[in-house]
């Protein structure tokens, strides 16, 4: 078989393996479902918080169902010594870590896809006013996330450490990237961190393209560091990973 056949024997085998562990499907894919309709319920009557909070949790979602998700699979497949096994099989690797990333990215794109449609169906909202702005920038985020949550995972220790670790990067990132609320009433220390970190970068991007419209020429200082984070990533995940 081909290299691309074994990726997608993998891919599917992980779709498979995704929604048989209840566990993995509710945080990594009805989480942040959950936060938008219960925040939006609670606090999202007005117009301009929806168009805040919408885009702010499809940021979310795209972190959730990569960086998190590989981090912590990573994480455990490391330790639980099937890395090592399939090292050892002949599968190739880009095959096998092929099918495993293609899943989560899977996971990352039919996230965002729900949040607008739940935002228009739900809340009223407009549809996006920029359709190819929000999936350059949801590409962007998918493979910025993807690559660090691999990366990352080769920081964390074991897998009894994997919950503090991404939670100790996760959960800040989400409260002072605009998730659920605008940031131009942050501290400029804490704003002046945010802009440093991707999250904020692709929120921004993905708020453009489903509220305000503009074009993809308007936001190419998002698009590069978000593009910059893909980069440190994939360097980082090829240099550091380990499959034992």
């Amino acid at each position: 078989m081909s290299t691309a056949d074994l990726a997608w024997r993998q891919f599917r085998l992980e779709r498979r393996m995704f929604w048989r562990n209840p566990t993995a499907a509710f945080f990594n894919f009805l989480l942040p479902l959950l936060f938008l309709f219960l925040i939006a319920t609670a606090f999202g009557s007005e117009q301009d918080d929806l168009e805040v909070l919408v885009p702010g949790i499809a940021g979310m979602a795209v972190m959730t169902t990569t960086f998190t998700a590989l981090a912590f699979n990573v994480t455990f497949l490391r330790e639980q010594g099937i890395l090592k096994r399939i090292q050892g099989t002949p599968i190739p690797a880009i095959s096998y870590l092929g099918g495993l990333i293609g899943s989560a990215v899977l996971n990352a794109l039919v996230q965002v896809l729900l949040v607008v449609v739940i935002g228009h169906v739900a809340y009223d909202l407009p549809w996006p006013q920029a359709w190819f702005e929000l999936a350059v920038f949801t590409i962007a985020g998918v493979a910025a996330f993807a690559s660090l949550g691999v990366a990352f995972s080769q920081a964390i220790p074991n897998y009894d450490a994997a919950a503090a670790y991404v939670n100790a990067v996760f959960l800040p990132l989400i409260f002072i990237s605009g998730t659920f609320y605008s940031t131009d009433s942050l501290p400029v220390v804490l704003d002046g961190v945010a802009s440093a970190l991707p999250l904020k970068h692709a929120i921004d991007g993905l708020r453009d393209a489903m509220v305000a419209g503009d074009g993809l020429g308007d936001n190419l200082g998002a698009l590069a560091a978000l593009s910059a984070w893909a980069a440190v990533g994939i360097v980082a995940a090829v240099r550091w990973f380990r499959w034992e």
